[in-house]
């Protein structure tokens, strides 16, 4: 675990909610459909961007928003089983930071630099 000075430092959010009973609680898979619905935003993106670059025949970048839907889905799988199996991850565990933090920040990076590089173009026409 990190720490700053006598003050341990939490990595990993506490969105896993284990099982209770036999059945799941609700904000575990609320955070679930969270990311899942900007799975399905990434995946209309790339679409949308898709014919974008038909029409101006740019390269196809758009494929980089349909990677990054990819790596969402990792990232839901990995906290589905977790909460699944009742298992909440500790702070330090580096696995857990990577599918918790990493691939959805990574994911959520590659769109923005490849949205910016096709819609940005919408910006520059203000007049």
């Amino acid at each position: 675990m990190f720490s700053f000075g006598d003050v341990p430092l939490f990595i990993l959010p506490d969105d896993t909610e284990p099982l209770i009973g036999g059945k799941v609680l609700v904000g575990g898979l609320f955070a679930l459909m969270g990311m899942f619905s900007v799975a399905v935003a990434l995946v209309v993106l790339g679409l949308l961007s898709k014919r974008l670059g038909q029409v101006t025949r740019a390269p196809r970048y758009y494929r980089g928003f349909y990677a990054a839907a990819v790596l969402l889905i990792i990232s839901i799988l990995f906290r589905l089983v977790n909460i699944l199996q009742s298992h909440i991850p500790a702070p330090d565990d580096s696995v857990a930071v990577i599918f918790y933090i990493g691939l959805p920040a990574f994911a959520l990076t590659i769109s923005l630099m490849i949205a910016w590089r096709y819609w940005s173009w919408l910006l520059a026409e203000r007049g």
